[in-house]
Formats: structure tokens, sequence, C-alpha cells
């Protein structure tokens, strides 16, 4: 993460009136970094495509450092150890959101930073869904969170909630971002269920500590929360819905859509009903989203072992290495993987078995099994239950 002088005027330009994440990115494409823009010139921001208000916006913001708004931001951030702040540069930036247009050049974070780069799958819909809407959004998000995938929506009423309380009572982390400052609470119905994903999940925000609830904000985080995942799932929406806008998001972005389809007579059905004519992927149960997401799981389990072997490389001597290579089959299993496929067998097992068998915690159990299937270890059967395929485990 960055230094607190390079934190600092990285929020200070945040700040800018009228400086959004498409401009901010500009200004570091075209002038370089927060702390050369907050020194340059009027002509050298107007240069970079700002408008006199724009680039007047962005000297008073330099210009009044003793009523930096920034300090509020950094107050939050050294107030508990649990409050993060990450910037566009930093390694814990999440590598799909840095893929989408105009991803927020700051992310405020109170949770487990870390949960921001596990596979995600979004799941949205009404904020006044009917009782099956209510239960497909419960049970679906349960059901994946078990199954390792982390579940991502909006904190909002209806479908959001119920989708958030799955994941959690799957004994699973789930991550919910909100278009406000994460000092606030919206709605605040759902004030003790944010305490409880800041605990066993993550609170995201782009928006500057203090900012309130504003109807333009909610729209615009839409593009975090499909940007965040590999799909979205819409259960229950109408015509003109937030939901169909974040699917919108998920498209130019190349991610997957999915829709559970319901009643021609359900006002609810029908904006799932339109993004299926349009090519959303019809859902009629979890798996059908497994079986279509996996190969993007694997890519990114697969991109994520890549880097940490890389990194761990790094740590050793190069006679090391070299010894590593030769033993490579010998390294390839942690000492929890290892209890896994010592527990499994040829037959398909549930995962609420092997966590019993364990003593492992269900997401990390579903987390462990996609590596071990990715590496030719094991295998998923359906249903939420897997097969060992080698003979051996190795030591």
């Amino acid at each position: 993460m960055k230094s607190p002088t390079e934190l600092h005027h990285w929020i200070t330009l945040l700040h800018a009136k009228g400086i959004g994440p498409q401009r901010y990115i500009k200004l570091l494409q075209d002038i370089g970094s927060p702390e050369l823009i907050l020194k340059a010139s009027k002509s050298q921001l107007k240069k970079s495509g700002l408008s006199d208000k724009l680039a007047d916006a962005v000297l008073d913001v330099a210009d009044n450092t003793s009523e930096n708004k920034a300090n509020t931001d950094i107050d939050w951030l050294t107030s508990n150890p649990n409050h993060f702040i990450i910037t566009l540069e930093d390694e814990e930036y999440p590598a799909l959101l840095k893929q989408i247009h105009s991803p927020p050049p700051i992310l405020f974070v109170q949770g487990d930073v870390s949960l921001l780069k596990d596979p995600q799958l979004a799941i949205i819909g009404s904020r006044n869904p009917t009782q099956g809407g209510r239960d497909n959004a419960y049970e679906f998000a349960k059901y994946l969170a078990r199954n390792g995938l982390c579940i991502t929506s909006g904190l909002a009423l209806g479908v959001d909630g119920f989708s958030h309380k799955g994941a959690l009572d799957a004994g699973a982390p789930t991550v919910s971002v909100v278009a406000t400052g994460l000092d606030r609470v919206y709605p605040a119905r759902h004030r003790e269920l944010a305490h409880a994903i800041s605990q066993q999940g993550v609170l995201v925000s782009e928006y500057t500590i203090g900012t309130p609830v504003r109807a333009q904000n909610f729209p615009r985080r839409n593009r975090i929360i499909s940007g965040l995942s590999v799909g979205t799932l819409v259960i229950e929406a109408a015509i003109k819905s937030g939901s169909l806008i974040t699917a919108r998001y998920a498209n130019e972005q190349s991610r997957e859509v999915f829709a559970i389809p319901g009643s021609i007579h359900n006002p609810l059905a029908r904006g799932c009903h339109q993004l299926i004519r349009q090519g959303a992927k019809l859902v009629e149960n979890a798996e059908h989203i497994l079986e279509e997401i996996s190969p993007a799981l694997q890519i990114i389990l697969a991109e994520q072992n890549a880097i940490e072997t890389i990194t761990d490389s790094a740590k050793e001597s190069t006679s090391k290495a070299s010894l590593e290579v030769t033993n490579k089959s010998s390294n390839l299993l942690d000492p929890d993987q290892r209890l896994i496929l010592q527990t499994m067998g040829y037959d398909p097992l549930p995962i609420d078995k092997l966590v019993i068998q364990t003593g492992l915690t269900i997401d990390k159990v579903s987390s462990i099994l996609l590596i071990l299937e990715l590496q030719g270890y094991v295998e998923a059967c359906g249903g939420g239950q897997y097969t060992r395929l080698t003979p051996s485990v190795p030591l």
C-alpha cells in the first residue's frame, strides 16, 4: 500500500469536485502521480482535457491543504485496523476490477481486504421480491458460497440482503459494495447485517468518508458489483430496474450474465425474461452457474497460483529454487490440501461431510477443492460432491 504522504495525495485529488474516475485516470496517464497533478499549473491541467472549472477545482484542493477533506478519510483509516484504503496501483487492488472501463481510483474497505481477490459471483434483484425471489436469493447464495464462490451484492433491501444472509449462514464470506461513505449504513435497517459482513466478509465503497445517500451514486456503484465478479445472477427484476443496469455493465465487461425465469404474469420476472432474450444464460439451479463459470474460475485460480509461485520463488536462493523444480511434485500441496485428499475416497463425497471430517471451515474446504480440481487431484460430481482421482497423496 502507499505511504501516508502518497495516500494523502491520492485522496486529496479524489476530493476535487467534478474529477470522477475517468478524469482521474486520464490525469494519471497524462501527468503522472497525484502529487505531480496537485503541483501542476492550470495550463498543464487544461492540456489534459480539463475545463477551466475542473482545473480550478484541482488547484483549489491542492491549495487548501489546511482544510483538506482527505484528513477525515485518513482519520477513518487509522481509527480501526479493519479499515483500509487501497489505490489503483496497490497490489491489494482486485485484478478483475482493474480491467473494467472507469475503475475506481481508490477503494475504501472495511473487513478482510484479501477477499476482494477471491472468485466472486454477483447476485442482484428486486428490492421488493416475492417470497420465491427471497428464497431463491438465499438458497442460491448459500449453495454457491458453500461451493467456494464469494457472493457479492449491494446491501439493498430484498434480493441483495437475502443473498448476503445466505452466504453468511453458509459460514462463508460475502462482499457488499455500497453507494455511501463507509461511516454510514444504508438502508439503516441493514445496520446489523453490515456489521456481520464487516466481521465475516468485506464492505467496499469508492466514496469518501461522510458521503451521504445520493440517488445518482447507486447506478454508478453497480459497475463495481459486476466488475468484481466473474458473473452476475439476476433474481426478479422489473423492466426498469437498477439490476438491469448492473447486468448491462456485466455484459460490457465481458462477464457472464445469468437470469432466473418466472411466471409471465409476474412483473418482476419481465426484466429477467428480457435479459434471457438478449443472451443471458437461463438458470434453473445453482449447478448451471458453476458449470458455466468453471473455466473462468480455473483461469483466476491459475493466475493467483502463478503470482504466489513467483512471489515465493523470489524469496528463495537459486540453488533452493532448482531443488524445488526437481522435486516439484512433493511441494504442490499444503497440509490442509493433503488432509482433504487423505480424507476423500473414490466415491462422491459432499462438502458438508468433508467439513465435519477435517474440521476445516466450509469456505476453506470449498476453496481447496477448487484448487485441487484445477490441479487434477479431484473431480466435481455435481450436487456439491467431489471424488478423488489420484491413487496417492504427495507428501
